[in-house]
């Protein structure tokens, strides 16, 4: 199986990287390209066989890959982010948290919504029968 992105791909799509990066977006885009297939598995959809069926969805599966993969690039090495912050000017506070405090690659549900492993969905469950009994 191969990964769903390069590094060139990451520099052709998004930005620069520099050489010390390359290196670790070169063993993220492995790692991320497995949390993929995994993702699908636990939601019953074989990754590759979606590309194979429909070219146009490795697209989408390489700007999921290469999104996550900017993302790590993006956090400090070594560095756990803090959970919440809060800056404040004057009269104007701004507060936030940062999504990856646990310092692990995850995906993102709006990258489980671009890949279809998320969707919303409606219905009733009759927890008591039909009502026909």
């Amino acid at each position: 199986m191969s990964d769903y992105a390069t590094v060139d791909d990451i520099i052709t799509l998004k930005r620069s990287i520099t050489a010390e990066e390359q290196e670790r977006a070169e063993a993220l885009i492995s790692l991320v390209s497995d949390i993929i297939r995994v993702a699908g598995i636990s939601v019953g959809r074989d990754v590759d066989q979606m590309i194979e069926d429909l070219p146009e969805y490795a697209s989408v599966v390489k700007s999921v890959t290469v999104g996550v993969v900017l993302r790590e690039l993006d956090t400090p090495a070594g560095q756990l982010p803090a959970t919440q912050q809060t800056e404040t000017t004057g009269s104007v506070s701004l507060s936030y948290s940062l999504p990856n405090a646990s310092d692990t690659i995850r995906l993102w549900p709006s990258d489980l919504k671009m890949l279809g492993f998320k969707k919303q969905r409606y219905g009733v469950i009759e927890m008591w029968g039909n009502g026909n009994e």
